[in-house]
């Protein structure tokens, strides 16, 4: 079994949630060797427009400002309907 074969079938039996993990540890790895190892990533058209929102309110510095705290932003968000 080669490296990768193992390093798979490792991943394989690791429960989601302990994910993250690996993947902070291969994005260090590929730092460290200089090496882009991000899958190529194509947003879907609702991404697209909600970035496309969000540089427009950059540029004309519009919509929704928030001051506080980020509980205080929490509860704003969760009460929403």
């Amino acid at each position: 079994m080669s490296n990768r074969e193992l390093a798979k079938d490792m991943i394989d039996r690791l429960p989601e949630d302990k994910m993250i993990f690996v993947l902070n540890i291969l994005e260090n790895i590929g730092q460290m060797a200089g090496i882009e190892i991000y899958p190529d990533f194509q947003p879907n058209e609702t991404t697209i427009a909600a970035m496309a929102e969000t540089d427009e309110m950059i540029r004309t510095g519009s919509g929704q400002h928030f001051h506080g705290s980020a509980e205080e932003f929490t509860d704003l968000l969760l009460s929403e309907d």
